[in-house]
């Protein structure tokens, strides 16, 4: 209940201020540890760039620009506070309170070292790890200059296809969220076929070692 009353302020005040700054905040927000879903921000945004209120590709610049904000705060907090701090707080009433605990941690840190340097890639296109995908990457402190990539170049491309369902569908609330759980499909799927490439090529790498 508390959680919903959070969102519903947040996003009212979003609806009455719909600027690319508050894009900016609220997908920064979107990319912590907060788990505010970018499916409530960026199609209203885009179905206002196709009535001529707002630039479409100001949009989806302003919506990635938030995102690497974001998990640079996730990178940075983890980076530094250490495995041992993170996994506490995940285990924290507060943590409960956004969605949060160790085994969704836990489950984001293996896909992390299973997947490599990409996963932060991937990672941004998959449901119920993309806003936690940044906290392994601090914890494997991954280089920030790759991370800030992998992160951009995954939002970006995220930011885009919900803009784009925005800026078509988004009078049509109903077409808008069949779309919404095709993309969830589509991002499980690309990890699947991710990990399944990755065992490909570890296999195809011992059978030439030996």
């Amino acid at each position: 209940m508390i959680q919903l009353n959070i969102f519903s302020t947040i996003l009212d005040w979003y609806m009455s201020h719909l600027n690319y700054f508050s894009i900016t905040v609220l997908m920064t927000i979107e990319s912590t540890f907060i788990p505010l879903p970018s499916e409530l921000v960026l199609p209203p945004a885009a179905y206002q760039a196709s009535q001529g209120d707002l630039n479409l590709y100001l949009v989806i610049l302003f919506s990635s620009l938030g995102c690497v904000i974001g998990a640079m705060i996730n990178y940075t907090l983890s980076f530094y506070l250490g495995r041992a701090i993170i996994y506490g707080l995940a285990d924290s009433k507060f943590a409960r309170l956004l969605f949060i605990n160790r085994a969704k941690l836990q489950k984001a840190e293996d896909y992390f070292i299973k997947n490599g340097n990409t996963s932060t890639f991937i990672g941004r296109l998959i449901p119920g790890i993309r806003h936690l995908i940044s906290i392994p990457a601090g914890l494997a402190k991954m280089k920030v200059k790759k991370f800030i990539f992998y992160t951009l170049i995954g939002s970006a491309l995220w930011n885009t296809i919900l803009s784009l369902l925005g800026y078509f569908f988004g009078k049509n609330e109903e077409v808008l969220m069949q779309h919404f759980q095709e993309m969830k499909y589509a991002g499980i799927a690309l990890g699947v076929v991710f990990v399944l490439y990755l065992v490909y090529k570890r296999v195809k790498k011992s059978k030439k070692g030996s």
